[in-house]
C-alpha cells in the first residue's frame, strides 16, 4: 500500500490562492470530458441572486493513478458574484464539482472525495484563512494506553454531547467515572443531518454537522489531557450511493470502476473493491491522515466482512498491517508518534467488528481487539430465563480459547475482545425484561423499574476478562428501544438523557458503575488476571447463580453473580485461605475463611458480591 499525494488533492488554501485537485481514473479529456468546481461562500449559498462562481480543471496524467484534474483560484483577485456577496470574506466556502459528458451531458454534485471540510449536506468546503490547529504541550507527552487497561465508552457525538464544543464540556465526567477510552461513532461526512453515519461519503474530515477541523482536534487534544485515548469508527468495505466513486461512474454507465464493485460481502450500502489498489491506497491513507493530523490512538473497523478475504488477502488483512508497520516505522519520528510506544510494546487500537469470526481475526492479523456478540448473546439468552445458559455466559466472560498474544514476524502482540451488553447496534438491555409501549413502535422503551436485574450483568462485564465496553448512557439507565431492522434504526435521534443521573435507578445504577470500574482499574487481577469458571450446574446454575475468580501475583477475587429473584446461598471451596473483603458494599466480609474446605457464601437476588483476599508471600 501507498499513500496518496494528499499535498495535489482536495482543496488547499493558503493566503488566499486555493489548489484542487482530484483523481477520476478512467474520465478523460480525451473522450470529451469537462470539469468544472462550483465555489461559493457559505454566507451566500442560501441566497437566490447569487450563484456559485465555476473554474474549470485542466486534464493531466498521473503516473500512477492515472486522470488527474486541478485547477488554482485566487480568492482575493476574483471579481464578487454580487455587490453584496460574502465573497473574499474570511470563513468557509462551499464547492462541488460538475462534469460535462459528449454521451451523458452534465453530471452535477460530485462531492470531492478528497475534501477536508464540508458543509451542508453533501457539499465539499474549505476555509479562507484556516490556520493549522496547536496542539497542547500536553500532548507531547500523551501515551496511548496499554490494551489490556483499557474501559471503553462508546458515544455517537450529536447524542452524547450534541456538537464537539459540549462534548468536550462532559470529557470531566467520563474521567470521574472511570473510562480511558471514548469509541466515538462515525464522524466522515453523510448526507443527512439525522444519520448514523455508516454510508459515508467523506473521509478525510469531520461532517459539518459535528464541528469542523479545528474542533475535533481539541476534542482528542482535550480527551487526552483528561487521559481517555480516542479510537474513531471506520467505515471502509462500504459507502453511500452519493460517494463520488460511485455516483459519477454509475451516471457515465460505465461498466467497470476503478474504486466500487463486488468484493468480500456485501451487507449494506456500496461495495468496495479492494482488488483495486487505487482503493487499497485510499482506505491506507484515510488511516494514516487521521493519525497524523487528528492524533486518534487508533480505530474501530466496522463490518469487516464486507472486505475480510482472509489473513494473506489485499482487504482488511492488508490494510491493518500496513498501519501497524506505518506505526512501528514511526518510533524514531519524534513529536506525536510517540503516542504508540512503550519499550517494546505498540500500543495503537485496531479493533474489529467482525462478528463473524472474533477468534479468526485476532489470531490471523495485526488486529488486537474485536467486537463479538458472543457473552452479549448469551447474556440475552439468561435474561429469557434459560438457567442452561449460565454456563455459556461464564465461558464468554472468560473469552473462551481467544488468544492473548500473537507473535507475527518477529512483533508481539497482545490480543483480546470486547465485553458488552450494550451497544449502538441493540436495544438497552432492560428491554429484556419489560417494554412500555407507546403510540409509535418505535418510541417503546424498556422498563427502568426493572433496573436492579441488569446489574448481575453489568457487575460480570465490568470484572470480566477483555475489554469493557459501556453505551452512552448505560451506566446510569439509558432505556431507548431500537428495532432489529429499518430505517428507524438510524434515522431517529435518542439523545442521552442526563436527567436519569438524577432520579433513584440512575444514582443507583451509577454508583455501581462508577464502584466497578474504580475496582478494575485499581486491581490488576481484573485487568490481567487468571480468569477461571466454576462450571457446576446442580450447585450453581439451577440457582440462577455464576461464580468465577479472577487472580494476579497476590490477589485472588470470587465474583459471585445472582440472576434470581431469590437470595441464594451456595458452597464454594476457597483455594487460598484468608481475610475477604467484600468489594461492592463491603457487607458479608469472610474473615478467616479455610483454604481447600467448603464454605457457603451468600448472593442477594438479581446482584452480586465480589470477594478478595491478599495472598500472602
Amino acid at each position: 500500500m501507498k499513500l496518496l499525494p494528499l499535498d495535489k488533492l482536495g482543496a488547499r488554501e493558503a493566503n488566499g490562492v486555493v489548489d484542487f485537485g482530484v483523481f477520476l481514473p478512467w474520465v478523460s479529456k480525451n473522450d470529451g470530458n469537462r470539469l468544472w468546481v462550483k465555489v461559493i461562500h457559505e454566507q451566500d449559498q442560501f441566497l437566490q441572486d447569487i450563484q456559485p462562481l465555476e473554474f474549470e480543471l485542466e486534464h493531466s496524467i498521473d503516473t500512477e493513478y492515472g486522470d488527474y484534474w486541478s485547477t488554482q483560484i485566487n480568492i482575493n483577485t476574483q471579481s464578487k458574484p454580487r455587490q453584496n456577496s460574502a465573497w473574499g470574506q474570511p470563513g468557509r466556502y462551499v464547492y462541488r464539482y460538475f462534469l460535462r459528458n459528449p454521451n451523458k451531458g452534465e453530471i452535477d454534485w460530485i462531492i470531492d472525495p478528497f475534501a477536508r471540510e464540508f458543509g451542508v449536506g453533501k457539499l465539499s468546503a474549505f476555509t479562507l484563512g484556516y490556520q493549522p490547529y496547536q496542539w497542547s504541550q500536553q500532548e507531547i507527552n500523551w501515551k496511548t494506553p496499554d490494551l489490556k487497561n483499557l474501559v471503553m465508552y462508546e458515544l455517537m457525538i450529536a447524542e452524547f454531547g450534541v456538537d464537539v464544543d459540549k462534548t468536550i464540556d462532559k470529557l470531566n465526567y467520563l474521567t470521574d467515572l472511570g473510562v480511558n477510552c471514548i469509541e466515538i461513532m462515525p464522524l466522515s461526512n453523510v448526507g443527512l443531518t439525522v444519520d448514523w453515519g455508516f454510508l459515508p461519503i467523506g473521509y478525510f474530515g469531520v461532517d459539518e454537522r459535528f464541528g469542523k477541523r479545528k474542533d475535533l482536534q481539541k476534542l482528542i487534544d482535550a480527551a487526552h489531557q483528561n487521559n481517555i485515548a480516542v479510537i474513531v469508527d471506520s467505515v471502509y468495505g462500504h459507502t453511500s450511493d452519493s460517494f463520488p466513486y460511485s455516483y459519477l461512474y454509475r451516471k457515465l454507465e460505465y461498466r467497470d470502476n476503478p474504486f466500487m464493485g463486488s468484493f468480500a460481502k456485501d451487507y449494506f450500502g456500496e461495495s468496495t473493491d479492494y482488488k483495486r489498489k487505487f482503493t487499497q491506497d485510499f482506505f491506507y491513507t484515510v488511516n494514516y491522515h487521521w493519525l497524523d493530523v487528528y492524533h486518534v490512538d487508533g480505530f474501530r473497523y466496522d463490518c469487516v466482512p464486507n472486505y475480510w478475504d482472509g489473513s494473506t488477502g489485499v482487504g482488511y488483512a492488508n490494510l491493518v498491517f500496513n498501519t501497524y508497520n506505518t506505526v512501528k516505522d514511526k518510533k524514531t519520528a519524534g513529536e506525536y508518534w510517540g503516542r504508540f510506544f512503550d519499550n517494546n510494546t505498540i500500543n495503537l487500537i485496531q479493533c474489529a467488528e467482525q462478528l463473524e469470526g472474533p477468534r479468526e481475526i485476532l489470531e490471523q492479523t495485526y488486529t488486537n481487539s474485536t467486537w463479538q456478540n458472543e457473552t452479549l448473546d448469551a447474556a440475552k439468552k439468561v435474561a429469557a430465563g434459560s438457567r442452561g445458559d449460565l454456563a455459556n455466559l461464564g465461558f464468554k466472560l472468560g473469552l473462551d480459547n481467544y488468544p492473548e498474544e500473537i507473535t507475527n514476524d518477529g512483533n508481539k502482540i497482545a490480543k483480546t475482545a470486547l465485553q458488552y451488553i450494550e451497544t449502538h447496534d441493540h436495544s438497552r438491555f432492560v428491554c429484556n425484561f419489560g417494554a412500555i409501549a407507546r403510540d409509535n413502535d418505535l418510541l417503546q422503551e424498556g422498563n427502568r423499574e426493572l433496573w436492579y436485574k441488569v446489574q448481575p450483568y453489568l457487575i460480570g462485564i465490568l470484572t470480566a476478562k477483555g475489554v469493557p465496553l459501556l453505551w452512552q448512557g448505560q451506566e446510569f439507565g439509558e432505556n431507548y428501544y431500537l428495532p432489529e431492522q429499518g430505517f428507524g434504526r438510524v434515522m431517529l435521534l435518542r439523545p442521552v438523557r442526563w436527567d436519569y443521573v438524577y432520579d433513584l435507578i440512575g444514582k443507583n445504577v451509577l454508583a455501581l458503575v462508577r464502584k466497578l470500574i474504580k475496582l478494575r482499574r485499581q486491581q490488576p487481577q481484573f485487568t490481567q488476571g487468571e480468569h477461571f469458571f466454576y462450571n457446576n450446574y446442580d450447585r450453581y446454575h439451577s440457582k440462577n447463580v455464576l461464580l468465577f475468580s479472577r487472580k494476579y501475583a497476590n490477589k485472588f477475587s470470587l465474583v459471585a453473580l445472582n440472576f434470581g429473584d431469590s437470595d441464594q446461598s451456595v458452597p464454594f471451596w476457597f483455594p487460598i485461605g484468608g481475610d475477604y473483603q467484600e468489594e461492592l458494599n463491603g457487607e458479608n466480609n469472610l474473615i478467616g475463611v479455610p483454604s481447600n474446605s467448603e464454605y457457603w457464601v451468600n448472593i442477594p437476588s438479581n446482584y452480586g458480591r465480589i470477594w478478595t483476599v491478599t495472598i500472602n508471600s
